[in-house]
């Protein structure tokens, strides 16, 4: 996928136009003079004298880990993106782990090497330490979630909540694979799900909008099993074991890349065909596979839309240490076989 030009230049300059606010608001800020120089004598001085500001411009950013492949194409973004306005970015591998993951934040935060942070939790429960260190550090985070998944009662300043509309994702999933049921196996199919592992961000939103949408889209399938997707080579084992023991699966709907990837090639090794492949996640080999035909549709979560929001976002409150973080949700939109 290739951003829009349009876009990335008018995000390019927002985030100039915010990096340059940076530097004035730091330069105009008020220290003790120990004189009776005039307030805007005060200020003239300050401004030859002032550092551009007391953070540096660096972005870490944290993800769930870097062997899902939409996080890594999410990384290189942010790098290139970030890179091209000046900033240095660092990417963490928590791989999965939540107790890697505080560790690093916590340390990359606590050493004065973050000047904003972007944070995908692993484990939100585990990570209110880690925002608390940074509001009172001042190290502005964007981190995935609601206040309340952190023990917040509300928004925070300093700290930006980025959410995914986990139900509208499982009801574009649950209608997605309705459809696909409807049109190719006359409104009646053998589904399996993969379902993400539990303590995953939005587990229980989407696996009960799909089982509601599945079942009102197509009202005669019937799911015989699930299994947990977690990783792709897994995957393909389990949904191979699947197939032994029901061996009339025709549909699998997976609530992320990994588990539909892994089925897809559960079927081939099989010799089985497969009428309905759908997903919640949308990296570039599923998009390849649902203009091919292989799978019915994909409800794609748009990362680059999502990158350019959240770098601007991390700048803006970067630019003021007071702000109340906006809550943010990832654009997603639904990518079908049919166009």
């Amino acid at each position: 996928m290739s951003m829009n030009r349009r876009s990335l230049k008018r995000s390019a300059l927002a985030v100039g136009a915010a990096t340059t606010l940076v530097v004035m608001t730091a330069c105009s800020s008020s220290t003790e003079s120990g004189d009776d120089a005039s307030p805007e004598e005060s200020s003239s001085a300050m401004e030859s004298e002032a550092p551009a500001s007391d953070l540096p411009q660096t972005i870490v950013f944290s993800p769930l880990s870097l062997e899902i492949p939409a996080m890594q194409g999410l990384a290189d973004g942010v790098q290139g993106y970030g890179g091209s306005q000046g900033w240095e970015v660092i990417v963490q591998d928590p791989a999965f782990d939540p107790s890697t993951q505080v560790q690093q934040a916590k340390e990359v935060i606590e050493s004065g090497r973050a000047g904003a942070m972007w944070i995908i939790a692993v484990a939100p429960e585990s990570m209110t330490e880690v925002l608390t260190t940074a509001q009172e550090l001042g190290v502005p985070v964007l981190i995935n979630g609601v206040p309340a998944d952190y023990g917040f009662d509300g928004p925070q300043v300093g700290v930006s909540f980025g959410t995914i509309d986990y139900v509208e994702a499982g009801t574009a999933l649950g209608e997605q694979t309705g459809m696909c049921i409807n049109e190719k196996l006359g409104g009646e199919g053998t589904v399996i799900y993969g379902a993400s592992a539990a303590g995953t961000a939005g587990k229980e939103e989407i696996d009960t909008a799909f089982m509601e949408a599945l079942a009102a889209t197509a009202p005669n399938a019937e799911v015989v099993q699930e299994w947990e997707a977690v990783e792709r080579a897994a995957s393909q084992t389990d949904v191979g074991t699947i197939l032994q023991g029901n061996p009339d699966v025709n549909v699998v709907a997976s609530s992320n890349d990994e588990g539909i990837l892994g089925a897809i090639g559960a079927f081939k090794a099989a010799g089985k065909e497969l009428p309905c492949a759908v997903d919640f996640g949308g990296n570039d080999e599923v998009l390849a596979l649902v203009e091919d035909g292989t799978m019915f549709a994909t409800a794609a979560l748009q990362f680059e839309q999502d990158m350019v929001q959240s770098f601007d976002t991390l700048a803006a409150m970067q630019l003021d240490p007071e702000m109340v973080g906006p809550e943010l949700t990832v654009p997603l939109a639904v990518t079908t076989a049919a166009g």
